[in-house]
């Protein structure tokens, strides 16, 4: 699976698109009503498991960046929507004996160490709640829905000496999450202002193919962003 797929990149800018459409009717008559922004948040990823075999071993550094758009239907209420490319990952450990899909069938004795790195595509969309501006400041809040394509995924194993692996076919290729955005906004003049914040996201859905366990991927970035 390479990191950048055509097809993938259509499908989701085309539901951006008709997101912003269904939300906008009007857009050209009121360009005063929509916000754009682009963010870049470092974070920390994490996994969780649902059975004792398979169990979380510790967080991983990543990288979000993206663009926000916001169709305000009141003063300090929005329609979110956006674009972001993350690199996240986790490790895992598994305590029994087990076979992974990487480059091929990879056997793992027991007791085994496997840390993930997994790049996604999103397109999250949801609400966006903001206060009356105080001095300077404005605090908000995002919640919503982050549907999400995985591009691609490394594997490695420490103690098998196992490094950058291909790990696409041990991946679900889409998945689907939730996202908590909150924070303030530093106006600069006019509708630009700078974004500090924290995002929690969270999905729904196993990311690994493995059938006996349901991983899921949680991450928790600090946001770092510029609105226009």
């Amino acid at each position: 699976m390479s990191f950048f797929n055509p097809g993938t990149f259509k499908y989701s800018t085309t539901c951006l698109l008709v997101f912003l459409t269904v939300c906008r009717p009007d857009l050209a008559k009121a360009q005063e009503k929509i916000g754009f922004g682009v963010h870049i948040d470092p974070l920390i990823g994490w996994f969780t498991s649902d059975i004792r075999n398979v169990t979380p071993a510790g967080a991983r550094a990543g990288l979000n960046f993206g663009l926000t758009f916001n169709r305000y239907f009141r003063e300090n209420y929005a329609f979110s929507a956006g674009v972001s490319l993350i690199t996240a990952g986790g490790s895992l450990l598994y305590r029994d004996s087990t076979t992974l899909m990487l480059a091929g069938p990879t056997d793992l004795p027991p007791d085994m160490t496997v840390n993930y790195s997994i790049k996604y595509l999103a397109v999250p969309f949801g609400l966006k709640l903001q206060s009356n501006q105080i001095g300077y400041v404005r605090f908000f809040t995002d919640i919503g829905l982050d549907p999400k394509f995985v591009l691609g995924g490394k594997a490695e194993i420490p103690a098998m000496k196992i490094s950058k692996e291909n790990a696409d076919s041990e991946l679900k290729s889409f998945n689907m999450g939730y996202h908590i955005t909150g924070g303030i906004e530093y106006s600069l003049g006019g509708t630009t202002a700078v974004v500090l914040g924290l995002n929690f996201d969270s999905n729904f859905i196993d990311i690994t193919d493995q059938p006996l366990d349901k991983i899921l991927h949680k991450m928790l970035g600090f946001r770092l962003g510029l609105n226009f």
